[in-house]
């Protein structure tokens, strides 16, 4: 066993030398703010100050070892790939250490129009460094999205549909500014600072929240399309390998065009969910209260894809007994 994780760790350290670099100064950071929220009891808009670093720092690991991972599969333009990817793991690291810089000043590091020359820089910096992983996600996304990245065809759909999602996600995170929602906030140290917008939608950012998440309970809160797009990469790829592990067990899941198209499918249906749950924040809608036009969205988007789904296996099989029944006559 203790050979096996060996061999798995070595080729893990084998990928991307800068994503994974990043990567382990995520998790050093997620250590930091785990201690931080148990040892600091500093409240910086009704939540933790380092609750912010701590979820930056899961979400930054967790994608940038599934970027690093899609780029150890043999494919053409690895170059531009590997320097998109650079980009990428440096851009995602100084914007993570901006926010745990801010988290241990106890201030803001989004959105945050104070008037000091050093704030000033940092959100500069910050602002550009959003742009440029955005850009180098999409860069990423056509280059792979015009080739097969995986010799199993599901993988590569899911690797194409969750690239594609993912930068969604990631365009999603831009209507936070754009509602321009200015408004006064204290520092930890009661400071006053000018924030020009915020995240919820209809009620004043750091009310009432989910557990951890901290996502408004009271109004609508455009974090969560914008992390549910973020992470749809991650999503098609579970369900592709959910999938081929089902093949084991159900014969007609064993064609990877069947696979492939269940995943297309999968992916149809999460953008629906992304469009239903920017939908539901823009009418300040909270997560856990959805009125009954949210309920009957969701309950169509619902069929439609489990019809879909259904449409997928009953062509699947009806082409498996085809398939059988040419083999009997010819033998």
């Amino acid at each position: 066993m203790s050979a096996v994780l060996g061999a798995l760790l070595r080729r893990v350290a084998r990928w991307h030398r800068p994503l994974m670099l990043m990567v382990a100064s995520m998790l050093l950071l997620l250590v930091v703010s785990a201690v931080g929220l148990v040892v600091d009891g500093r409240v910086l808009l009704g939540a933790p100050v380092w609750l912010k670093p701590f979820k930056f720092a899961v979400s930054m690991a967790v994608y940038g070892t599934t970027l690093a991972w899609m780029l150890s599969l043999p494919h053409r333009g690895s170059k531009w790939t590997s320097g998109l990817a650079t980009v990428f793991a440096v851009t995602g690291f100084v914007d993570t250490a901006i926010v745990a810089i801010q988290a241990a000043r106890g201030t803001f590091s989004h959105f945050n129009k104070s008037t000091e020359s050093a704030e000033r820089v940092m959100q500069v910096i910050f602002g550009n460094g959003v742009l440029l992983i955005m850009l180098a996600n999409i860069a990423l996304a056509v280059i792979l999205a015009v080739q097969r990245v995986h010799a199993d065809r599901a993988m590569s759909r899911a690797i194409h549909a969750g690239l594609t999602l993912a930068v969604v996600g990631m365009a999603l995170g831009f209507l936070i500014p754009m509602q321009g929602k200015a408004e006064i906030a204290l520092t930890t140290g009661g400071e006053r600072v000018l924030l020009s917008s915020g995240h919820s939608v209809g009620v004043p950012d750091g009310g009432p929240g989910l557990p951890l998440t901290e996502w408004s309970t009271t109004g609508g809160d455009l974090r969560i399309p914008h992390f549910v797009g973020l992470h749809g990469l991650q999503v098609m790829l579970i369900g592709a390998l959910l999938l081929a592990a089902l093949a084991a067990r159900y014969p007609l899941l064993r064609d990877d065009r069947t696979r492939a198209r269940l995943i297309g499918v999968a992916a149809v249906g999460y953008t629906g969910l992304i469009a239903l749950l920017t939908w539901q924040a823009l009418r300040a809608q909270p997560l856990i209260r959805p009125d009954v036009l949210t309920l009957a969205a969701g309950a169509l988007l619902t069929a439609l894809t489990a019809v879909a789904a259904a449409v997928v296996l009953v062509a699947a099989g009806r082409a498996s007994h085809g398939g059988e029944g040419r083999a009997s006559a010819v033998g």
